[in-house]
Protein backbone atom coordinates (compact mmCIF):
# COMPACT_ATOMS: atom_id res chain seq x y z
CA UNK A 1 0.00 0.00 0.00
CA UNK A 2 2.94 2.22 0.44
CA UNK A 3 3.29 2.23 -3.34
CA UNK A 4 -0.05 1.87 -4.54
CA UNK A 5 -1.23 4.75 -2.67
CA UNK A 6 1.08 7.46 -4.01
CA UNK A 7 0.73 5.88 -7.74
CA UNK A 8 -3.19 5.69 -7.22
CA UNK A 9 -2.81 9.42 -6.43
CA UNK A 10 -0.47 10.75 -8.91
CA UNK A 11 -2.61 8.69 -11.77
CA UNK A 12 -6.13 10.31 -10.15
CA UNK A 13 -4.34 13.98 -10.79
CA UNK A 14 -3.16 13.51 -14.09
CA UNK A 15 -6.66 12.34 -14.93
CA UNK A 16 -7.90 15.52 -13.26
CA UNK A 17 -5.95 17.71 -15.23
CA UNK A 18 -6.93 15.65 -18.48
CA UNK A 19 -10.50 16.12 -17.74
CA UNK A 20 -10.39 19.35 -16.70
CA UNK A 21 -8.47 20.60 -20.12
CA UNK A 22 -11.18 18.66 -21.75
CA UNK A 23 -14.57 19.78 -20.17
CA UNK A 24 -13.66 22.67 -17.39
CA UNK A 25 -12.56 26.29 -19.12
CA UNK A 26 -9.38 26.02 -20.29
CA UNK A 27 -8.25 29.55 -17.87
CA UNK A 28 -9.24 26.74 -14.42
CA UNK A 29 -6.22 24.26 -15.70
CA UNK A 30 -4.38 26.25 -17.97
CA UNK A 31 -4.07 29.78 -15.73
CA UNK A 32 -5.59 29.82 -12.31
CA UNK A 33 -3.95 26.58 -10.89
CA UNK A 34 -0.18 27.45 -12.11
CA UNK A 35 -0.90 30.64 -10.51
CA UNK A 36 -1.91 29.11 -7.69
CA UNK A 37 0.87 26.68 -7.39
CA UNK A 38 3.59 29.35 -7.77
CA UNK A 39 2.21 30.99 -5.18
CA UNK A 40 2.70 28.06 -2.67
CA UNK A 41 5.92 27.08 -4.14
CA UNK A 42 7.57 30.69 -3.45
CA UNK A 43 5.66 31.50 -0.34
CA UNK A 44 6.24 27.70 1.19
CA UNK A 45 10.16 27.68 0.10
CA UNK A 46 10.51 31.66 1.35
CA UNK A 47 8.81 30.47 5.07
CA UNK A 48 10.61 27.32 5.18
CA UNK A 49 14.53 29.12 4.49
CA UNK A 50 13.43 32.09 6.62
CA UNK A 51 12.62 29.55 9.57
CA UNK A 52 15.72 27.69 9.22
CA UNK A 53 17.80 31.07 8.80
CA UNK A 54 16.68 32.42 12.49
CA UNK A 55 17.70 29.12 14.15
CA UNK A 56 20.65 30.09 16.24
CA UNK A 57 23.19 28.00 15.61
CA UNK A 58 25.59 29.29 18.96
CA UNK A 59 28.79 26.65 18.01
CA UNK A 60 30.22 25.80 15.12
CA UNK A 61 28.93 21.49 14.65
CA UNK A 62 29.94 20.32 10.79
CA UNK A 63 29.81 16.66 10.95
CA UNK A 64 33.76 16.08 9.08
CA UNK A 65 35.37 12.64 7.77
CA UNK A 66 38.88 14.33 7.43
CA UNK A 67 41.94 15.41 9.66
CA UNK A 68 41.46 18.94 11.13
CA UNK A 69 43.54 21.70 10.71
CA UNK A 70 46.50 21.69 13.71
CA UNK A 71 50.06 21.26 13.55
CA UNK A 72 51.95 22.98 10.57
CA UNK A 73 53.21 19.89 9.60
CA UNK A 74 49.89 17.55 9.34
CA UNK A 75 48.43 18.13 6.44
CA UNK A 76 44.63 18.62 6.90
CA UNK A 77 41.74 17.61 4.58
CA UNK A 78 40.56 21.23 3.55
CA UNK A 79 37.02 20.22 1.92
CA UNK A 80 35.97 17.54 4.01
CA UNK A 81 37.09 19.34 6.93
CA UNK A 82 37.27 23.07 6.14
CA UNK A 83 38.90 25.49 8.86
CA UNK A 84 37.62 28.50 6.50
CA UNK A 85 34.72 29.75 4.59
CA UNK A 86 36.27 29.66 1.15
CA UNK A 87 36.39 25.58 2.69
CA UNK A 88 33.09 25.40 3.46
CA UNK A 89 31.99 26.64 0.49
CA UNK A 90 33.88 24.72 -1.39
CA UNK A 91 32.52 21.63 0.81
CA UNK A 92 28.71 22.93 0.26
CA UNK A 93 29.42 23.19 -3.89
CA UNK A 94 31.03 19.81 -4.21
CA UNK A 95 27.63 18.54 -2.43
CA UNK A 96 25.21 20.12 -4.64
CA UNK A 97 27.36 20.03 -7.98
CA UNK A 98 28.52 15.91 -7.78
CA UNK A 99 26.45 14.70 -4.54
CA UNK A 100 29.62 14.33 -2.93
CA UNK A 101 28.73 12.36 0.46
CA UNK A 102 26.71 9.54 -1.59
CA UNK A 103 29.96 8.38 -2.36
CA UNK A 104 30.39 7.45 1.18
CA UNK A 105 28.95 4.28 2.90
CA UNK A 106 25.87 3.40 0.86
CA UNK A 107 25.97 -0.10 0.62
CA UNK A 108 26.97 -2.73 3.56
CA UNK A 109 27.83 -6.07 2.64
CA UNK A 110 29.24 -9.14 4.64
CA UNK A 111 32.62 -10.35 3.54
CA UNK A 112 33.39 -14.11 3.69
CA UNK A 113 34.61 -14.15 6.74
CA UNK A 114 31.36 -12.68 8.22
CA UNK A 115 32.92 -8.94 8.55
CA UNK A 116 30.18 -5.87 8.09
CA UNK A 117 31.82 -3.64 5.50
CA UNK A 118 31.00 -0.37 3.94
CA UNK A 119 31.23 0.89 0.54
CA UNK A 120 30.30 3.15 -2.38
CA UNK A 121 27.22 2.51 -4.43
CA UNK A 122 28.23 4.27 -7.85
CA UNK A 123 25.04 3.30 -9.54
CA UNK A 124 23.09 4.80 -7.04
CA UNK A 125 25.33 7.96 -7.15
CA UNK A 126 25.22 8.07 -11.08
CA UNK A 127 21.57 7.32 -11.23
CA UNK A 128 20.95 10.45 -8.27
CA UNK A 129 23.67 13.01 -10.47
CA UNK A 130 21.51 11.91 -13.83
CA UNK A 131 18.38 12.07 -12.21
CA UNK A 132 19.15 15.90 -10.93
CA UNK A 133 21.28 17.10 -14.02
CA UNK A 134 19.11 16.15 -16.79
CA UNK A 135 16.41 17.43 -14.35
CA UNK A 136 18.06 20.88 -14.19
CA UNK A 137 18.85 20.83 -18.26
CA UNK A 138 14.75 19.85 -18.77
CA UNK A 139 13.83 22.94 -16.76
CA UNK A 140 16.42 25.31 -18.42
CA UNK A 141 15.20 24.24 -22.05
CA UNK A 142 11.61 24.45 -21.38
CA UNK A 143 12.76 28.26 -20.70
CA UNK A 144 12.54 28.69 -24.54
CA UNK A 145 8.27 28.30 -24.42
CA UNK A 146 9.08 31.90 -22.20
CA UNK A 147 11.12 33.91 -24.15
CA UNK A 148 10.50 34.90 -27.88
CA UNK A 149 13.06 34.97 -29.10
CA UNK A 150 14.87 32.33 -27.68
CA UNK A 151 18.18 33.68 -25.77
CA UNK A 152 20.93 32.45 -27.46
CA UNK A 153 22.20 30.76 -24.28
CA UNK A 154 18.77 28.25 -24.22
CA UNK A 155 19.14 27.80 -27.80
CA UNK A 156 22.87 26.54 -27.38
CA UNK A 157 21.51 24.54 -24.85
CA UNK A 158 18.85 22.63 -26.34
CA UNK A 159 21.30 21.92 -29.35
CA UNK A 160 23.94 20.25 -27.07
CA UNK A 161 20.88 18.38 -25.93
CA UNK A 162 20.09 17.16 -28.93
CA UNK A 163 23.02 16.63 -30.61
CA UNK A 164 22.53 13.05 -31.45
CA UNK A 165 19.78 13.90 -33.80
CA UNK A 166 17.99 10.91 -33.38
CA UNK A 167 14.01 10.54 -34.84
CA UNK A 168 12.17 13.79 -35.76
CA UNK A 169 11.11 15.47 -33.29
CA UNK A 170 14.92 14.53 -32.26
CA UNK A 171 15.40 12.95 -28.76
CA UNK A 172 17.02 15.11 -26.07
CA UNK A 173 19.51 13.07 -24.00
CA UNK A 174 18.33 14.38 -21.12
CA UNK A 175 14.97 13.16 -21.21
CA UNK A 176 16.28 10.15 -21.69
CA UNK A 177 18.61 10.33 -18.51
CA UNK A 178 15.80 11.80 -16.47
CA UNK A 179 13.57 9.12 -17.71
CA UNK A 180 15.55 6.26 -16.69
CA UNK A 181 17.35 7.47 -13.48
CA UNK A 182 13.84 8.43 -12.02
CA UNK A 183 13.14 4.41 -12.95
CA UNK A 184 15.82 3.00 -11.44
CA UNK A 185 15.89 5.15 -7.93
CA UNK A 186 11.84 4.04 -8.03
CA UNK A 187 12.92 0.33 -8.98
CA UNK A 188 15.38 0.39 -6.36
CA UNK A 189 12.85 1.31 -3.69
CA UNK A 190 10.99 -1.27 -4.74
CA UNK A 191 13.44 -4.10 -4.76
CA UNK A 192 15.69 -3.87 -2.27
CA UNK A 193 14.47 -4.93 1.07
CA UNK A 194 16.06 -2.86 3.16
CA UNK A 195 15.26 0.60 1.65
CA UNK A 196 11.64 -0.63 0.96
CA UNK A 197 11.30 -1.16 4.95
CA UNK A 198 12.33 2.33 5.87
CA UNK A 199 10.65 3.86 2.46
CA UNK A 200 7.00 5.79 3.38
CA UNK A 201 4.38 6.77 0.93
CA UNK A 202 6.34 10.29 1.22
CA UNK A 203 8.87 8.81 -0.72
CA UNK A 204 7.42 7.09 -3.36
CA UNK A 205 5.07 10.00 -4.50
CA UNK A 206 7.83 12.13 -5.64
CA UNK A 207 9.48 9.79 -7.49
CA UNK A 208 5.64 8.42 -8.82
CA UNK A 209 5.23 11.97 -9.39
CA UNK A 210 8.65 13.02 -11.56
CA UNK A 211 8.28 9.77 -13.31
CA UNK A 212 4.25 11.00 -14.72
CA UNK A 213 5.88 14.29 -15.54
CA UNK A 214 8.45 12.85 -17.88
CA UNK A 215 6.56 10.13 -19.25
CA UNK A 216 3.62 12.50 -20.14
CA UNK A 217 6.25 15.63 -21.74
CA UNK A 218 7.61 12.54 -23.39
CA UNK A 219 4.26 11.21 -25.13
CA UNK A 220 3.76 15.11 -25.57
CA UNK A 221 6.96 15.36 -27.70
CA UNK A 222 6.80 11.97 -29.57
CA UNK A 223 3.73 10.04 -29.96
CA UNK A 224 0.82 12.67 -29.87
CA UNK A 225 1.98 15.90 -31.08
CA UNK A 226 -0.08 19.03 -29.63
CA UNK A 227 0.69 22.82 -31.07
CA UNK A 228 3.71 24.19 -30.00
CA UNK A 229 2.67 27.47 -31.16
CA UNK A 230 -0.15 27.34 -28.21
CA UNK A 231 1.74 25.83 -26.10
CA UNK A 232 4.27 28.90 -26.11
CA UNK A 233 1.53 31.26 -26.42
CA UNK A 234 0.28 29.79 -23.48
CA UNK A 235 3.60 30.02 -21.36
CA UNK A 236 4.69 33.49 -22.27
CA UNK A 237 1.13 34.97 -21.30
CA UNK A 238 1.57 33.37 -18.07
CA UNK A 239 5.02 34.35 -17.41
CA UNK A 240 3.97 37.83 -18.48
CA UNK A 241 0.59 37.96 -15.91
CA UNK A 242 -1.35 38.09 -19.37
CA UNK A 243 -3.31 34.85 -19.73
CA UNK A 244 -4.71 33.35 -22.86
CA UNK A 245 -5.52 29.77 -23.45
CA UNK A 246 -5.47 29.55 -26.93
CA UNK A 247 -7.42 26.30 -28.74
CA UNK A 248 -5.84 23.76 -30.37
CA UNK A 249 -3.83 22.18 -27.01
CA UNK A 250 -4.30 18.74 -26.36
CA UNK A 251 -5.46 18.12 -23.10
CA UNK A 252 -2.72 16.04 -22.25
CA UNK A 253 -1.10 18.71 -21.83
CA UNK A 254 -2.97 20.12 -19.58
CA UNK A 255 -2.73 16.70 -17.89
CA UNK A 256 1.22 17.26 -17.78
CA UNK A 257 1.04 21.00 -17.09
CA UNK A 258 -1.36 19.90 -13.64
CA UNK A 259 1.48 16.74 -12.24
CA UNK A 260 4.09 20.09 -12.73
CA UNK A 261 1.75 22.34 -10.43
CA UNK A 262 0.97 19.82 -7.97
CA UNK A 263 4.66 19.13 -7.62
CA UNK A 264 5.33 23.37 -7.21
CA UNK A 265 2.86 23.14 -4.63
CA UNK A 266 3.59 20.44 -2.91
CA UNK A 267 7.71 21.07 -2.87
CA UNK A 268 8.14 22.72 0.47
CA UNK A 269 5.92 20.81 2.82
CA UNK A 270 8.33 17.49 1.28
CA UNK A 271 11.42 15.76 1.37
CA UNK A 272 12.26 17.93 -1.82
CA UNK A 273 12.99 20.94 -0.09
CA UNK A 274 16.28 19.90 0.85
CA UNK A 275 17.01 21.96 -2.69
CA UNK A 276 17.21 24.98 -0.35
CA UNK A 277 17.74 23.26 3.21
CA UNK A 278 21.17 22.59 2.16
CA UNK A 279 22.52 25.67 2.15
CA UNK A 280 21.70 26.42 5.52
CA UNK A 281 22.32 23.27 7.12
CA UNK A 282 25.18 23.94 10.27
CA UNK A 283 26.41 20.71 10.12
CA UNK A 284 27.58 20.76 6.36
CA UNK A 285 28.20 24.66 5.94
CA UNK A 286 29.97 25.66 7.98
CA UNK A 287 33.67 26.16 9.54
CA UNK A 288 35.30 23.95 11.76
CA UNK A 289 37.71 25.93 13.71
CA UNK A 290 35.97 25.59 17.47
CA UNK A 291 39.61 24.77 18.41
CA UNK A 292 41.23 28.02 17.06
CA UNK A 293 38.31 30.73 17.82
CA UNK A 294 36.34 30.88 20.79
CA UNK A 295 32.27 30.75 19.98
CA UNK A 296 30.18 32.94 22.98
CA UNK A 297 26.63 32.37 22.77
CA UNK A 298 25.90 36.14 22.76
CA UNK A 299 21.93 35.32 23.12
CA UNK A 300 22.63 33.06 26.38
CA UNK A 301 20.17 34.76 28.93
CA UNK A 302 21.32 34.61 32.51
CA UNK A 303 19.99 31.67 34.83
CA UNK A 304 19.70 31.24 38.16
CA UNK A 305 22.25 28.05 38.99
CA UNK A 306 22.45 26.25 42.59
CA UNK A 307 25.62 24.57 42.75
CA UNK A 308 26.63 21.61 44.09
CA UNK A 309 28.25 23.26 47.28
CA UNK A 310 25.11 24.73 48.21
CA UNK A 311 22.98 21.95 47.31
CA UNK A 312 25.86 20.01 49.99
CA UNK A 313 25.35 23.07 52.30
CA UNK A 314 21.44 22.52 52.87
CA UNK A 315 21.54 18.76 53.22
CA UNK A 316 24.81 17.76 54.78
CA UNK A 317 23.30 17.09 58.12
CA UNK A 318 21.16 14.69 56.35
CA UNK A 319 23.64 13.27 53.85
CA UNK A 320 25.93 12.44 56.84
CA UNK A 321 23.10 10.88 58.50
CA UNK A 322 22.82 8.57 55.75
CA UNK A 323 26.40 7.83 54.87
CA UNK A 324 26.81 9.61 51.81
CA UNK A 325 30.25 11.38 51.79
CA UNK A 326 30.05 14.75 51.72
CA UNK A 327 33.35 17.08 50.00
CA UNK A 328 34.01 19.20 53.24
CA UNK A 329 32.62 19.27 56.82
CA UNK A 330 30.32 22.08 58.46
Amino acid sequence: MKVVLPLVAVCALFALGYLGGSVAPGWLVGAAVPYAAATVFLVGISYRVLLWARVPVPFRIPTTCGQQRSLPWIRPARLDNPFTGAGAIGRVLLEVLCFRSLLRNTRARFTPDRRLVYGTSLVLWLGALAMHWSLLIILLRHLRFAFDPVPGAIATLQGIDGFLEVGLPPWYVSTVLFVAATTYLLFRRLVRAQVRYISLPADYFPLLLLLGIGLSGLTLRHLLHTDVAAIKELTAGLVSFQPTVPAGISPLFFGHLFLVSVLLAYFPFSKLVHLGGIFLSPTRALANNSRAVRHINEWNYPVTVHAYADYEDELRAKMVGAGIPVERDA
